[in-house]
């Protein structure tokens, strides 16, 4: 048995088939039809990164509570999100705010190779045991720290997601600076109601900034 379905068991959350089956059908009754997330959202166990007690609720379309007062983002926002971004095979992927560690496996599972970022050590030693489990860390790499701090890196990036919601009109030159020609960011942007949208950040060849403004989505903002 492998290390992943090892600790599925332990958690007593292992999801038939069918189940996997019946958690993409609900989110492609939600709009969802990219065929490759879809495949990941059903192949990647999000119970194996839900916190035990609520293991039983993975493939419900809900958020689910995480250690720090941090959440597990519903699959939906999820799957907006990551299709938002446009993963592609080979693509260098900064992710802030692992979280559970899913989304950083999803991203895997779609052939990027991932940088993911989390302030808060025990929820970052937790999600790198599971990306483990899950078989992907050999295109991960992890960091705790302040994803938003400038730390002078010099690596550029296809992809940036940002797991939350920042403040209206913010958008952090510290994250920008790292996009890559064509690069994108994805995050949530809070209004000052605050209601949250999802927010596109685009990199033009020469550098220039475009931001557009998507649907309204379900996301905590970050503190």
């Amino acid at each position: 048995m492998s290390a992943a379905f090892a600790l599925i068991d332990e958690t007593r959350a292992y999801e038939p088939r069918a189940e996997a089956a019946a958690f993409v059908l609900a989110l492609r009754t939600r709009g969802i039809a990219d065929l490759s997330l879809l495949r990941a959202m059903e192949t990647v166990p999000r119970e194996l990164f839900a916190p035990r007690r609520y293991a039983d609720l993975a493939r419900h379309d809900i958020a689910l509570p995480l250690p720090c007062g941090e959440t597990m983002t519903a699959p939906t926002v999820v799957a907006v999100m990551v299709r938002a971004l446009g993963v592609g095979s080979g693509q260098r992927i900064l992710e802030i705010g692992t979280g559970s560690g899913y989304v950083t496996a999803l991203l895997c599972a779609l052939g990027g190779d991932v940088d993911s970022i989390e302030r808060r050590p025990v929820l970052a030693d937790s999600a790198w045991q599971r990306i483990k489990a899950a078989g992907f860390s050999e295109r991960c790499g992890m960091d705790c720290r302040d994803g938003f701090a400038d730390d002078g890196r010099e690596t550029r990036y296809d992809r940036i997601l940002v797991n939350g919601a920042l403040a209206e009109g913010t958008v952090p030159e510290s994250l920008t600076s790292l996009l890559a020609a064509g690069g994108r960011l994805v995050a949530g942007n809070r209004d000052a109601s605050g209601s949250v949208r999802l927010m596109t950040v685009l990199c033009a060849s020469e550098g220039e900034l475009a931001v557009s403004m998507g649907a309204p989505i379900r996301l905590p903002a970050i503190s």
